[in-house]
């Protein structure tokens, strides 16, 4: 018999709050789902999932993708600088 709840984590980090919830959610579970019982909604009430991105372990996924056992949920911040830029800085300041 398949199991009917899994074991995910949702993840998110800034300045002011680092989240990390493990959770046991049921099977067909959505990302957006899994966010909205993890709790980090309330946590950290600048999270806009209109705006952000969200993954599964470093991967760029959307909202209805359907988790699977131990998924990490991560919610991404965006960026405020681009990354080849700052390097370029890094090496004409060294």
């Amino acid at each position: 018999m398949a199991a009917e709840t899994f074991n995910i984590e949702v993840c998110y980090a800034s300045d002011a709050v680092q989240f990390l919830r493990a959770l046991r959610v049921p099977v067909g579970t959505t990302i957006e789902q899994a966010i909205a019982i993890s709790g980090v909604l309330q946590e950290a009430p600048e999270i806009d999932l209109a705006v952000m991105q969200v993954g599964v372990y470093a991967k760029k996924k959307t909202l209805d993708t359907v988790l699977r056992e131990h998924d990490r949920v991560e919610i991404y911040r965006p960026l405020i600088a681009d990354p080849k830029n700052a390097r370029r800085r890094r090496k004409a300041a060294a």
